[in-house]
């Protein structure tokens, strides 16, 4: 399979076997993507028209929930129509352009997270220079260096991964189309490749999760200086919401890509892969707007908007 072409086709893993089972999938993934398109549909129409949202903090948010229906609706809708028809095929360009944009949405996630712990570390421990550094020509510079530096690692190892001849059969041990199971079908002679992935996946993200370190250690050393506890309190809860997600984002996606091969399996790499790909874009939306009361009346009087055009 040296010479591959668009007409090749990959086979994907699915969830189960039973007709029941597969219809079962079908459903508990809609409830989800329709759960994620409505979560982060309304943060977007909510930061988008209220003013009182026009802050660094909720732009950076906008972009995450912009990100997370990306990436979700990368993954989702096609695993859902393989259980819904029964198959599990998809074409060589379609894999190579889920592959694409999961990079895209997952990478400029992760940059952007680690620009929101810049706002975050800025807010808190350098409040009086806040509107000087985070004014909105820096806030677009840094969000769309966040977008641009997701699309150059997809360019990178989207080109990579695809120009590996393949020996190894077109069954993709997962529900859709990712890299390291990519790289078990290529051929043996193509380890130096495989190792330049990982080392470069590593050190970025290695980077950016050190960067990330650094600024919540100063923001907490900040945060237990203010001398008043509703001043403390004040602070952390507009951290913990960004803590909680970068928690939920990055332990599973090290789980997942780091977890010993002793412990693999195709049921717990799917399982796995569900919690890194499928879980934070819907848990996100939840998680900002728990216990953010702007973010709650802004979202109250979005939907009390959209009530009263329906009447």
């Amino acid at each position: 399979m040296s010479n591959v072409s668009c007409t090749i086709e990959f086979v994907l893993l699915a969830f189960a076997d039973m007709r029941e089972l597969q219809l079962l999938h079908f459903g508990l993934f809609l409830a989800i993507y329709l759960a994620a398109l409505l979560g982060n549909g309304l943060i977007i129409g909510a930061v988008a028209c209220d003013h009182h949202l026009h802050t660094p903090m909720y732009f950076f948010l906008l972009n995450l929930s912009l990100l997370d229906l990306g990436s979700i609706s990368t993954t989702v809708p096609k695993s859902m129509a393989n259980s819904l028809w029964d198959t599990r095929v998809i074409s060589y360009c379609r894999c190579a352009a889920q592959v694409f944009w999961f990079l895209v949405f997952v990478s400029s996630e992760y940059y952007l997270l680690t620009v929101m712990a810049y706002d975050r570390y800025v807010a808190i421990c350098k409040p009086l220079h806040y509107g000087t550094l985070m004014d909105s020509r820096a806030c677009i510079k840094m969000a769309a260096a966040a977008w641009g530096g997701g699309f150059l690692n997809a360019v990178i190892h989207t080109g990579n991964t695809f120009s590996l001849p393949l020996c190894q059969g077109n069954a993709v041990g997962q529900f859709f189309c990712e890299i390291p199971q990519l790289l078990k079908l290529s051929c043996s002679d193509s380890y130096v490749r495989k190792a330049g992935f990982t080392v470069v996946s590593l050190c970025v993200a290695c980077g950016c999760f050190l960067f990330l370190v650094l600024s919540y250690v100063q923001i907490f050393r900040a945060v237990l200086r203010i001398p008043s506890e509703q001043g403390r309190h004040k602070a952390f809860s507009t951290c913990l919401p960004h803590l909680a997600v970068v928690s939920l984002f990055a332990i599973s996606a090290m789980f997942a890509y780091l977890k010993p091969p002793s412990i693999s399996s195709p049921s717990l790499d799917l399982v796995v892969a569900v919690l890194y790909a499928v879980v934070p874009p819907t848990a996100n939306p939840l998680i900002y707007s728990m216990r953010n009361q702007e973010l709650k009346e802004a979202l109250k009087r979005l939907i009390h908007c959209l009530l009263l055009q329906q009447e």
